[in-house]
């Protein structure tokens, strides 16, 4: 079996049907890029946000929880800012918590886990990171200054 990345079309399904994103390594630390996309995803999405962090208390002012497991429903997407090396834990708690999706950060790649994960029952997205996802295909790219507006292939010669 070979893992097939999704389509734009199945990573916005995905996003479409999620009603909550659990964010597995959250951090509390605004320099990090999970604390960056749990922001996001608390201001521009109508997504109920899980922080799971077993070494923080709260995470952007909110509950943050030891594990998968510690949340009061299965997570629809499990968001992954961990290390490659971390996610055979992860996967085996995100299959004990039901999850529908496996979603591994911009940087973060495993075929063999997204294998063991489609195999389990999840989509699984890798190397890509949610709130561009997002942000695509619901027109915020600009928020993080992705969108000049300006479509153009040609240098200003001027």
């Amino acid at each position: 079996m070979t893992w097939q990345a999704p389509g734009a079309r199945e990573r916005l399904q995905i996003l479409q049907q999620a009603k909550n994103v659990a964010i597995v390594g959250a951090s509390d630390n605004p320099a990090r890029a999970s604390y960056f996309v749990g922001t996001y995803l608390l201001a521009s999405s109508d997504f109920t946000v899980y922080f799971v962090n077993p070494m923080a208390d709260t995470v952007l002012g909110h509950k943050a929880y030891a594990s998968l497991a510690d949340l009061p429903e299965s997570p629809d997407i499990v968001d992954v800012f961990r290390k490659p090396s971390d996610l055979p834990e992860v996967l085996q708690e995100a299959s004990a918590a039901h999850a529908k999706t496996l979603w591994l950060q911009l940087g973060i790649e495993d075929e063999a886990i997204a294998e063991q994960a489609t195999a389990a029952g999840m989509s699984v997205v890798m190397n890509r990171c949610i709130k561009i996802e997002h942000a695509r295909f619901h027109g915020g790219l600009h928020l993080a200054g992705f969108n000049t507006g300006v479509i153009s292939s040609r240098r200003d010669l001027s």
